[in-house]
């Protein structure tokens, strides 16, 4: 991935928190000289010794875990919003016209190693930790418990866990950094007036950024 410097992030807090912002990763894998791509949501685990893995589980009906070997190099995307930007947006288009639309958007890659988990406990713990995460927003969050045992039990040996080793993660911003500060201005303003949530998405990155800058 070509990221310009000005759009290049690698503090691995914020690439952290991004995929946990946005956890529906696709999972890209080369097998015999065929690409495949499978859209998994993800859990950030940070293991006891510090490491930092991703976790998640496929269905065994899912070839993935037959076709790609233990220990195989993959390539993880998360995206994040996304949209188009309009030159009516700058100050600077209404001075001099020189401007030309473009495209915001957030994105992370992750390489890494894949390793397979059968283990009923593991995957047991797994289905713990992620619904854990994402029902705290629930008045009363749902937990794996509140089912039944046996139909649990059922769910988890009709499933394969795996885990991905991270080697390498680096992000792409772009976000207007390369503007100046008026235009950047102008971006988020016709942004937060837009009925777009992707829109609206959009400008609060940018606006945690600048926020960010001026600390």
């Amino acid at each position: 991935m070509h990221i310009p410097s000005k759009f290049k992030e690698t503090n691995l807090d914020t690439l952290h928190k991004f995929i946990q912002d946005y956890p529906l990763g696709t999972l890209i894998t080369s097998i015999e000289n065929l690409i495949d791509a499978d859209h998994i949501p993800f859990y950030l685990k940070t293991q006891e010794n510090g490491q930092v893995t991703l976790q998640s589980h496929i269905a065994k009906a899912n070839p993935l875990w037959k076709t790609c070997s233990e220990g195989q190099e993959i390539l993880l995307i998360f995206n994040g919003p996304n949209t188009y930007i309009s030159p009516n947006f700058y100050p600077s288009k209404k001075e001099a016209g020189k401007a030309v639309p473009t495209w915001n958007y957030s994105v992370v890659h992750v390489r890494g190693r894949i390793h397979f988990k059968h283990d009923s406990s593991w995957i047991f713990q797994l289905l713990n930790d992620i619904s854990d995460v994402h029902e705290l927003s629930q008045n009363i969050p749902w937990s794996v418990s509140d089912a039944p045992e046996d139909f649990t039990k059922k769910l988890v040996s009709a499933v394969v866990g795996f885990e991905v080793i991270i080697e390498n993660m680096v992000g792409n911003f772009k976000l207007s950094q390369n503007k100046t500060e008026s235009d950047y201005s102008g971006v988020i303003n016709g942004l937060t007036h837009s009925e777009s949530s992707a829109d609206i998405s959009v400008a609060k990155q940018m606006q945690n950024n600048q926020h960010a800058a001026n600390k």
